[in-house]
């Protein structure tokens, strides 16, 4: 277990300009979807991140570009991402692409991922 603890990021476009209520049910799905994979392929990460409060942390990405530029990195150090597409039925069209789930992983790594993210 890492001496720093483990978070939880989800990274908002920026871009889509989102109201209040649609960005935290998209923040939601990031976070249920990324704790499940985790829970289901790396029960002791999962047990730590909970057991230590499931720390997340929401920031924002500039566009869709730089969101999967931020997923291409997060994967290539094995840290686990949910990419979040709407189904379209309120604020944008469907399939639109509006945030991802990165994590839970070590502190330190998710700051080397996301620490030059404004919060949201």
């Amino acid at each position: 277990m890492s001496s720093y603890g483990y978070k939880m990021v989800i990274a908002v476009r920026d871009d889509l300009k989102l109201s209040k209520g649609k960005t935290a049910v998209q923040v939601a799905h990031a976070a249920v979807n990324c704790a499940l994979v985790t829970s289901k392929n790396d029960k002791k990460r999962f047990k730590a991140w909970h057991d230590e409060g499931q720390k997340k942390v929401a920031v924002r990405v500039p566009d869709l570009q730089q969101l999967f530029d931020l997923k291409a990195r997060a994967e290539s150090v094995g840290v686990v991402t949910s990419v979040i597409s709407d189904a379209g039925h309120t604020e944008v069209a469907p399939g639109t692409v509006t945030c991802i789930g990165i994590g839970p992983a070590d502190d330190l790594l998710m700051d080397r991922l996301t620490g030059d993210l404004k919060l949201m």
